[in-house]
């Protein structure tokens, strides 16, 4: 389903397990002490899994303007609604959708292979129009936690009625905060994403998800790129 890449997802658990600890410090429920590394680690490992969970989640832009993720499994298939946009990934298919002078066109490419995830850059659209997908966040997650100058630190606080877990990060390259919800699922992100400003808030969830989410909008025209010919 998409997601992060399997090398994306292994970077961002072993390089940054492989971190040492410094910075701010907190302490887990069995009172010990665990530093940035390990909550990075367990906030991009926990944020990654959301990619196994069933859910439809709606989120706020600024401007007025909204975006939605929708996952289900057996078979795996999610959709990233955005601003003049879709995205869908199912077994027959990854189709990109976009609205253009009042008509909607969804190009088709083959879906990934069975087992596997889209790349990253499947994303590419959906985050030039303001949703930050999890992908995104643990890259730079990732890339926070590899400068040795970050300051990162952990908070929480509480999204369309779901509690949240947070991490704020201070560095040279720009600041964000994410917020990850009890469920695993992404609930906030406040920051620069490739020099522009972006900003989602969760206001609602839920752990069923219409079938109806990942069918291609009515009427739109299809330009099908799955065949290719030797």
């Amino acid at each position: 389903m998409p997601a992060a890449s399997t090398t994306l997802r292994m970077l961002a658990v072993s390089v940054i397990a492989s971190l040492t600890v410094t910075g701010c410090q907190a302490l887990d429920d069995a009172g010990r002490s665990i530093g940035r590394a390990d909550l990075v680690n367990d906030f991009a490992a926990r944020l990654d899994r959301s990619l196994e969970l069933t859910y439809s989640a709606d989120y706020q832009l600024p401007g007025g303007q909204t975006a939605s993720i929708a996952q289900a499994q057996d078979p795996a298939r999610s959709a990233y609604r955005y601003p003049g946009g879709r995205l869908t990934v199912t077994a027959d298919a990854t189709a990109q959708c976009e609205a253009t002078g009042g008509r909607t066109i969804c190009t088709l490419v083959p879906p990934p292979a069975p087992g596997s995830k889209p790349a990253v850059t499947v994303f590419a659209e959906a985050k030039r129009r303001g949703l930050v997908t999890p992908p995104v966040v643990v890259g730079m997650l990732t890339t926070a936690a590899l400068d040795p100058e970050a300051v990162i630190e952990q908070s929480d606080t509480t999204l369309a009625g779901h509690h949240a877990t947070c991490m704020d990060v201070e560095q040279a390259a720009g600041d964000f905060s994410a917020c990850m919800t009890t469920e695993g699922v992404l609930g906030s992100f406040t920051g620069e994403v490739d020099g522009k400003p972006m900003e989602l808030t969760l206001s609602r969830y839920s752990d069923t998800v219409d079938g109806a989410a990942f069918d291609l909008p009515s009427g739109a025209g299809v330009v099908d790129r799955r065949t290719t010919t030797s």
